[in-house]
């Protein structure tokens, strides 16, 4: 499965008074980085939308190993774990500019039908792009 980079530069805001990123920030994080590993295979969120496609969070994991500062650049890998079904799921690796690991995560998206609100299957042409 592809594997996609993004770099992030920590904004002040995203920081507590001794300059570490809060926690609820990270969520933030792997979205964008989700966003863009859909927009690298030529997948528009947006579209999916507009197609009656919603993808909510059901599941977001964390292991916190060092802390990120203010003004770090944060690279995050976003791999994809196995071929989507119902749920897809993403893992995440975020270094600093020194390339040390400082944190990994997880997430667990489910493929839902937005009229009804109920869970479906990832549709083909999401699978057709991997």
């Amino acid at each position: 499965m592809r594997d996609h980079v993004s770099i992030l530069k920590v904004r002040y805001a995203e920081t507590d008074q001794m300059g570490v990123v809060h926690h609820g920030n990270y969520a933030q994080y792997l979205e964008i980085a989700r966003i863009e590993w859909l927009e690298k295979i030529g997948i528009s969120y947006k579209s999916m939308e507009k197609n009656g496609i919603m993808l909510p969070v059901y599941e977001m994991n964390f292991k916190f190993k060092k802390s990120a500062f203010f003004d770090d650049e944060l690279k995050i890998i976003t791999s994809l774990r196995q071929t989507p079904d119902v749920k897809i799921i993403f893992d995440y690796k975020i270094y600093n500019q020194e390339e040390e690991l400082l944190t990994t995560a997880n997430t667990t998206l489910v493929f839902m039908d937005a009229e009804t609100r109920r869970p479906m299957r990832c549709p083909e042409y999401v699978l057709e792009k991997l």
